[in-house]
Formats: C-alpha cells, sequence, structure tokens
C-alpha cells in the first residue's frame, strides 16, 4: 500500500466482506479510529467521486510488515529475532500467547524458538463496531493450550494505542497466569511497559514534525 487512498480502498473492500470496524483496525494496522475514518471517507468517495482523501485525516501510521508475513522463512526470521529480546525474561515461561489475528503466526514461531507451548487470544476490538468497547469481552481460543495458571509471554504485531495488549494482560490476569514480558514487531507508541509488564518491540515507529 502507497498511500491513504490505497487504505480507504482497502477499508472499503473490508467492509463489503462484512468484517466489523475492529477487525478492519487490525488488518490495516491502524487504530479504531483511523478505521472509522477510512470506511466514512470511502463512502464519501463513493457519493462523490474525485474526493481528494488527505485533507483532515487522524494522526496515525500505517505499518505494512506484508513482506514478512506472505513468507514462511521471513516470517520464522521475525519470530526468531522477537524470541531473542526475551530470552532473559523469565526462567519459568513454558507458554507463548498470540494476540489474534497477526499476533498468533509471530507467536508461533516464537513459542518453537523458545520451546513453549502456544495460546491465542481474541481481543473485543474485533466484536467491536460503534459505542463502548469496554462492554466488550475478548476471549482465550480452546484450539490452544490453557492459560493454567502459567508464566507467559504476550505476542502481537503492532502497538497502535496500547490498549490490546492491555486488555490481553489484564485477561491472562484473569485467568491466573502471570505475563512475564511482551513483544510486538513495530511500536508506534514508544512503550516500554503496560500494567507493570515489560514491552520489547523490533522498532519503535516515532512521528517527527508538526501535523497541525
Amino acid at each position: 500500500m502507497k498511500n491513504v487512498d490505497d487504505l480507504i480502498e482497502s477499508a472499503a473492500d473490508l467492509t463489503q466482506r462484512g468484517l466489523s470496524k475492529g477487525e478492519i483496525a487490525d488488518e490495516l494496522n491502524v487504530s479504531r479510529e483511523t478505521a472509522s475514518w477510512l470506511i466514512e471517507r470511502g463512502s464519501v468517495q463513493e457519493t462523490t467521486p474525485g474526493t481528494t482523501a488527505q485533507v483532515g485525516g487522524p494522526h496515525d501510521i500505517h505499518v505494512d510488515w506484508s513482506a514478512l508475513g506472505r513468507d514462511s522463512r521471513r516470517l520464522s526470521y521475525a519470530g526468531a529475532a522477537m524470541a531473542d529480546l526475551l530470552t532473559k525474561e523469565g526462567e519459568e515461561v513454558d507458554l507463548t500467547i498470540g494476540i489474534e489475528k497477526a499476533g498468533t503466526p509471530l507467536a508461533t514461531t516464537i513459542a518453537r524458538e523458545l520451546n513453549t507451548d502456544l495460546s491465542a487470544y481474541n481481543p473485543r476490538k474485533h466484536q467491536w463496531e460503534e459505542g463502548d468497547i469496554e462492554e466488550l469481552e475478548g476471549s482465550f481460543s480452546r484450539n490452544f493450550a490453557t492459560i493454567r495458571d502459567r508464566d507467559c509471554y504476550i505476542v502481537d504485531d503492532i502497538i497502535t494505542s496500547g490498549t490490546t495488549m492491555t486488555e490481553a494482560i489484564e485477561a491472562v490476569r484473569a485467568k491466573g497466569g502471570t505475563p512475564v514480558a511482551c513483544v510486538v514487531l513495530a511500536d508506534k507508541q514508544g512503550v516500554e511497559e503496560l500494567e507493570g509488564v515489560p514491552v520489547f518491540s523490533l522498532l519503535q515507529v516515532i512521528r517527527v514534525g508538526n501535523d497541525a
């Protein structure tokens, strides 16, 4: 994807496929607010062809890591690098949790590198369309390992606001587990910890300049 118009087109396509706004935000690696804006701009362009998409957009950064995601070898290399960031964090960790969707394949490669079991968490943003997201509830997949009071790592692809990672940390603790560390490919916020849990990233994305 090269520009905002590409993102708007993708958001419109995903909307037609029936994805929620939260799922679209996850697919495009943007915030929920940005996803809503992209969908709205797509509707405007449908009714008013030629309308520019560049004015009045949200302050966000799109991260496209599909060059890694579409190739299993590259993905395994990325997972190995992320696993390396975690090697000194916790000696009793035997579970790696991937935040669906994109965090799960990364967590799979990390779990293999670190010889841990694998779990998957479905965040509440995947159900979100409008209103208060706090009223929704995430869940752990029954097809993967259970938490069972275990020490664990939490994995996702991108931190945009930190909300989803914070939710996952709280969900693990609610199940009696202990989140030892979190790791992502890219961090848009530059966070070092969330809820007392250290956060590691391969890349930190920093906006420079005045957007006004």
